[in-house]
């Protein structure tokens, strides 16, 4: 039997020449081109037969797909293709499954290049090498017809090359590597137990095995580039011919702006997050549901939301602290350190209903920003509590009656 793999993603900045760029662009472009003409297929055999092709029909005629396509385009690698065949076989095993299950569908839709991501490459050595420096800082790529690619970067640990990404983002190539790592390396400075709270007015509450809290205040990117964004925004509307150069530039200074404030943001939470992993063995928190936590308020025709408004702003400001991303770096890094990591079921556990002290449940509406508790008379922030609770479900299951789930235990 097989050992789990304990695979991550890493991302490279890639530097190509002008020549190397175009090359990549090209390939992006037959990627682009390859998907658009699956798509097609998939759809014209539906059409005419009433069946729908597999990922292994359409493999099997990638030949013929191949040979329809430029000349140019026939050198790209024909594993990679593969890859963006299993792509849009994602994509309609993703629309069969929202069908089933009565959402709405979202049928896969044709690429145009700008909103085509890249291209994935698998089995490293297979029309790609990558090969890092010293402690994998920086390293350069050897791509098929293209060549060698100097790359900046650096992993927080290295491991062996499983698969690779070559994406084309805001004018920029960037080079994502899936890496298994095999056993944690990272060292923990502390053992210890921290169980915290998600919010929007304090991004991080939490409370540690040692009673000791922990608060974290909210960096509100949105906030400080918001006036820079929309008059970006604006000038980028002024323009009204879509393929003049001045919107085009326009649209880059927005795209860049954007993306600086990603960069700020997951350079934070890059920080943030090894911070506390550094510090605690365990680490406790509730699930997540961010779909249903940013559902729109707006409604139908027959029956329009309330506060509408002020729903899509309180949505803006959940999605501005990325909460997903934040509880996905903070998993890894803490299993990286071989530390345990416990998600408490939310409607289950009700966290911010019970009471930390007698595990009583008082129902609260989100203005109640204290927890006060009826029947032992337990009264703190309701953030604080909460994160309490589900620090004691994590250490105590038998007092709760629910074993935790833990992730990266021994």
């Amino acid at each position: 039997m097989s050992e789990a793999r304990n695979l991550r993603k890493t991302t490279y900045r890639l530097y190509p020449t002008p020549k190397q760029a175009a090359a990549l662009a090209a390939i992006l472009r037959s990627h682009q081109q390859l998907y658009n003409a699956a798509l097609e297929e998939r759809i014209d055999c539906y059409r005419k037969t009433g069946r729908t092709l597999s990922f292994a029909d359409q493999c099997k005629s990638l030949t013929a797909l191949r040979a329809e396509l430029p000349e140019w385009a026939q050198a790209a690698n024909c594993s990679s293709q593969q890859m963006t065949l299993r792509r849009l076989d994602k994509a309609f095993a993703a629309f069969f499954r929202r069908v089933k299950a009565g959402q709405t569908p979202g049928f896969p839709r044709f690429k145009s290049l700008g909103r085509f991501p890249g291209m994935s490459f698998k089995s490293h050595g297979d029309g790609w090498r990558f090969t890092p420096a010293e402690n994998w800082r920086h390293g350069s790529l050897r791509l098929s017809s293209v060549g060698q690619i100097a790359a900046r970067g650096k992993a927080r640990q290295g491991g062996d090359i499983r698969a690779s990404e070559v994406l084309h983002r805001d004018g920029q190539w960037y080079l994502s590597l899936t890496l298994d790592i095999g056993q944690p390396q990272r060292e923990r400075e502390q053992d210890g137990a921290l169980g915290f709270d998600w919010g929007v007015e304090t991004f991080l509450s939490g409370v540690t095995h040692a009673d000791a809290v922990v608060c974290i205040d909210n960096p509100r990117w949105w906030h400080s580039e918001k006036e820079r964004v929309i008059a970006l925004q604006k000038a980028v509307s002024s323009k009204r011919n879509k393929r003049s150069n001045r919107r085009r530039k326009a649209v880059r200074k927005l795209a860049d702006a954007r993306a600086k404030t990603a960069r700020r943001r997951l350079d934070w939470m890059h920080k943030t997050t090894a911070k506390l992993a550094a510090q605690f063995a365990l680490v406790a928190t509730e699930e997540l549901q961010i779909a249903r936590m940013t559902r729109s308020a707006a409604g139908t025709m027959e029956d329009p939301g309330k506060n509408v408004a002020q729903k899509a702003g309180l949505n803006r400001e959940i999605l501005d602290t990325a909460p997903a991303l934040f509880t996905s770096l903070l998993r890894c890094k803490v299993l990286e350190t071989g530390g345990e990591w416990v998600e408490a079921p939310t409607r289950k556990l009700k966290p911010s209903q019970r009471c930390p002290k007698c595990w009583a449940v008082q129902k609260k509406t989100l203005s109640d920003r204290t927890h006060s508790c009826a029947q032992c008379g337990h009264t703190e922030p309701r953030d604080i509590a909460s994160a309490r609770v589900v620090l004691r479900w994590a250490l105590e299951a038998e007092d709760t009656g629910r074993e935790p789930r833990l992730y990266g235990a021994a």
